[in-house]
């Protein structure tokens, strides 16, 4: 099994959702795993796939606070992407077991890597029932087999499969801002719980670098002793060129 690693500059929300796809098509052709590690080149909202937000948010407000807006291909509730980092994991589906068994091998590479950093990180306990995708934040209370530091939750998650490729996607706070998404819907929303972040388990605030090292470290140690960099193909920045359309399109970002 081959691993690869790409840390990627800035970029908007559509060109990160574009390049996450691109990836999870090329694992599918090539049968390569792939950890990417990234972040925004302004503060962003990611709407899960299958989250109603349609004529739920006050856009004149995300408009007023220059906020990008992008729907994810993956699931889950929005994220408000401003002092976190991001990561994907890109694979061939058929070599990445069910659901549980993914999400379990991939969880074995974000604890590892937390723990690298010395953050006393744990999975979620199982819930009785799995949070709606409504307009209730990301962070505001952690699903099964989610990251947390004791009950509040560090790090969250989301899967999809299609064309016989894998891409999961998550973010890890590194400082919290996330309560700011409940005053930008039109309907008053409580203020969520405050989550954990790398910056209060730590006492200091990582860089995106060292976090990606430590994630980099983590696969060198668990997946791949040889895990290499990659350099974009031709084929996959071109690919990426076709995909962004379709996230800069307002019929994809408010479809639901």
């Amino acid at each position: 099994m081959t691993w690869r690693y790409l840390v990627t500059p800035p970029a908007t929300g559509a060109e990160n959702m574009a390049v996450d796809e691109a990836l999870m098509l090329r694992a599918a052709a090539c049968g390569e795993w792939v950890l990417r590690v990234y972040s925004w080149s302004q503060p962003t909202i990611s709407l899960g796939r299958n989250q109603t937000a349609r004529d739920r948010y006050d856009l004149d407000t995300i408009r007023e606070r220059e906020y990008g807006i992008v729907r994810r291909p993956t699931g889950g509730r929005a994220i408000l992407h401003r002092r976190e980092i991001t990561y994907s994991v890109t694979a061939p589906a058929n070599d990445a077991g069910d659901l549980r068994q993914s999400y379990g091998r991939i969880n074995g590479l974000l604890v590892d890597a937390l723990h690298r950093l010395g953050v006393r990180v744990q999975v979620a306990a199982p819930r009785t029932r799995a949070m709606a995708p409504g307009l209730t934040p990301c962070f505001d209370v952690p699903s099964t087999g989610e990251l947390v530091v004791g009950e509040h939750k560090l790090a969250g998650s989301a899967q999809w499969r299609a064309d016989g490729g894998l891409l999961q996607q998550g973010s890890i706070l590194i400082e919290d801002d996330q309560t700011e998404l409940a005053a930008l819907t039109r309907t008053p929303m409580r203020a969520p719980p405050p989550p954990a972040t790398l910056a209060e388990a730590l006492g200091r605030t990582p860089s995106v670098a060292e976090v990606a090292t430590a994630l980099i470290d983590a696969v060198r140690s668990r997946e791949d002793a040889r895990v290499s960099e990659l350099c974009p193909e031709a084929d996959l920045r071109a690919r990426t060129r076709e995909l962004v359309v379709r996230y800069l399109d307002d019929g994809w970002t408010w479809r639901r």
